[in-house]
């Protein structure tokens, strides 16, 4: 089998997908790995594929000259963000400013990158997504819309934004401007698939998808919580343990300090900013270069200083890619036995399970508040 990377080294991103003038890419998709396998009777050789891949060819990355947090300055858009609104807010201002923006969105069950042209087209980026999306296609689009003369904000995780500017090269850069996502790793959709159906969910009906809400870790489809409202559910838990990411992300180039776009934003974690500021969300903005700086500038936006030594020991990839665990590999090998996930992720945390579903039963006979008191500090 010949492929783009090396085996298991593919990071899903589509670029060589699209890239390719003879349509001799597939990528197959495992619960745990992504591999860009080459049709040796369709392919001409023109190695368009291997310049492109963000794996071979890695994209320049650059130290941060400028470090901030803060959040939007929208009170409910806030309330509506997973931390503080930061990437709303620049989408909103870059649109209004003439441009366009495209993220990731999900669209008829597949989490695709959509464009939106208006500040209302904004609202269908909304919320984290832990999950891994498909650019297929938007990489094609964002070169002919700067050969168009349009400014484009590209908003997606390292490795994609590595992809495209390498897809569109150095002569279109000046109106590209990318936002990276601080990324612990994502799963295959797959496995999301495979969590949902045992709830008898179909990603293709779901209309919305929050995998959060602030600091409440749970998947809510179509505005209703799939498990137990209140509580970590397996889906979460098991990405929080680092155990649904494909095999690249543990080899990730990207996790570092140096980064490959003009803003990286994520949550700031261990801020130190007052307790209820941090209840209602605070972003973390690494500014790599002067379009970084203007995103920044021009978003309606409340900064405040940071300390980055504090901010890098609070957001591990921002150091280094995880690690691959023993118990990863456990996962890895039982899910590919079986499609039960909850079982799966039940028999390598199980006293993180049973804590969880204590809590989901004492919720239900609604004795959960009157212990916690007694119990302070137990459930989280």
């Amino acid at each position: 089998m010949k492929t783009v990377c090396k085996i298991n080294e593919c990071a899903g991103c589509m670029a060589c997908k699209d890239i390719c003038p003879k349509g001799a890419i597939q990528i197959r998709d495992d619960p745990t790995a992504y591999n860009a396998v080459i049709d040796p009777q369709k392919c001409i050789g023109c190695d368009s594929c291997y310049r492109v891949c963000p794996h071979n060819h890695p994209a320049k990355a650059e130290m941060p000259q400028k470090w901030v947090q803060g959040w939007c300055a929208d009170p409910v858009q806030r309330q509506k963000s997973s931390s503080g609104g930061f990437a709303s807010a620049i989408s909103k201002a870059f649109i209004t400013s003439g441009g366009t923006v495209c993220s990731c969105a999900l669209k008829d069950g597949k989490f695709t990158f959509e464009f939106a042209e208006t500040v209302d087209d904004v609202k269908k980026f909304a919320g984290s997504k832990y999950v891994k999306s498909d650019p297929s296609g938007s990489y094609k689009a964002v070169k002919d819309k700067l050969k168009n003369g349009k400014k484009v904000l590209f908003i997606g995780l390292p490795c994609q934004v590595a992809a495209l500017k390498n897809f569109v090269g150095k002569d279109l850069e000046s109106a590209l401007y990318t936002v990276d996502l601080i990324c612990h790793g994502t799963p295959s959709p797959k496995l999301l698939e495979m969590f949902l159906k045992q709830y008898k969910i179909q990603l293709a009906d779901v209309e919305n998808i929050m995998f959060r809400k602030g600091r409440n870790y749970q998947i809510y489809c179509n505005n209703k919580s799939v498990a137990t409202d209140g509580v970590i559910d397996r889906y979460m838990i098991a990405f929080l343990y680092k155990l649904t990411f494909a095999n690249s992300c543990y080899s990730c180039k990207y996790a570092k300090t140096q980064r490959v776009s003009d803003l990286t934003i994520g949550d700031s974690w261990g801020s130190e900013l007052p307790a209820q500021e941090q209840e209602k969300g605070i972003s973390l903005a690494l500014c790599q270069t002067d379009k970084g700086i203007e995103l920044l500038k021009t978003a309606d936006l409340v900064l405040k200083d940071v300390d980055p030594e504090k901010a890098i020991a609070k957001n591990g990839q921002l150091k280094a890619p995880c690690e691959m665990t023993k118990l990863r590999t456990e996962f890895e090998n039982k899910i590919k036995r079986t499609q039960n996930f909850n079982r799966v992720v039940f028999s390598l945390i199980p006293q993180q399970c049973l804590k969880l579903d204590g809590k989901a039963l004492l919720l239900k006979l609604g004795l959960y508040n009157k212990l916690k008191k007694l119990l302070h500090g137990f459930w989280k």
